[in-house]
């Protein structure tokens, strides 16, 4: 895993159903089960250093930003880690 393993905090309800929100609507935009991206995106930490931590602003945002966003940091994500040889 690339993430650390410390303890996560409670989130609360309203950010957990946008959470749920935006793994779901970018898993629709890449054709994809939406379980499928949540692992891709949990062993990069991206749930909580992107979408929890972004919260404030991403809320706000349209459906369709909201899942090409998260689907271009997912991807650039993955290439850092492949270009320096780590597995993801």
């Amino acid at each position: 895993m690339l993430h650390s393993s410390q303890s996560a905090p409670v989130v609360d309800g309203k950010v957990m159903e946008f959470v749920i929100f935006a793994i779901e609507s970018a898993a629709q935009k890449l054709g994809i089960p939406a379980p499928t991206l949540y692992n891709r995106l949990e062993k990069l930490n991206l749930i909580r250093q992107y979408l929890i931590s972004g919260y404030d602003m991403l809320h706000t945002q349209s459906r369709e930003y909201i899942a090409d966003t998260l689907v271009e940091a997912l991807e650039n994500w993955e290439a850092h880690y492949k270009e320096k040889g780590e597995s993801v």
